[in-house]
């Protein structure tokens, strides 16, 4: 069976209240969007909580699934939405690009990383400041641009690259202090 029919099958299955088909596919998709929703939401308490309910989701609208994106796509949608929810509880804010803002241009590393590296960037991550890190996962991390996310958070567009240009001048201030202690 190729995976588009794989696909079809186990929505078919979750319109009819099948549990196998909701496990399965809770099992292809739990871990990476376990993963989505950690980076955004910064423990694993909030994650796993924000992870559970966004499947309720899935589950209760799979017949709104029109099949125009894959079914990942379409799941990290909702996953994403039920994330940037849980976010705006917690009442961030957003400040406004400033005109002498100097934006650090993107650079191209071709060092390759030691696992202790990886580990102290994802904890640098995990200290921005939250509207910082919010940006930066969905532009980085997640793919999303400017506009998309000004949509998304309801800020604006130069907002959202003040934002990301703060995120990445904080993360390489912590990055590059002399104390490890990250």
């Amino acid at each position: 069976m190729d995976p588009r029919q794989k696909q079809d099958e186990l929505i078919l299955g979750c319109l009819n209240g099948d549990r196998r088909a909701q496990f399965e596919i809770y099992h292809l998709y739990s871990k990476a969007m376990y993963n989505i929703c950690h980076r955004m939401m910064g423990n694993r308490e909030e994650a796993e909580d924000v992870l559970q309910n966004a499947f309720v989701d899935i589950f209760s609208k799979i017949d709104t699934f029109r099949g125009e994106a894959s079914l990942g796509a379409w799941i990290k949608r909702i996953v994403i939405n039920s994330c940037l929810n849980q976010l705006k509880k917690r009442k961030f804010h957003f400040e406004e690009a400033d005109s002498n803002l100097s934006d650090i241009p993107d650079l191209e590393y071709t060092q390759n990383f030691t696992e202790e590296d990886i580990v102290r960037i994802k904890k640098a991550i995990e200290i921005l400041p939250s509207g910082y890190k919010t940006v930066f996962n969905l532009y980085l991390l997640e793919g999303y641009d400017h506009a998309e996310i000004s949509e998304i958070l309801g800020i604006s567009e130069g907002a959202s690259k003040s934002q990301y240009s703060r995120a990445k001048q904080k993360l390489h201030q912590i990055l590059t202090q002399k104390s490890k202690a990250i």
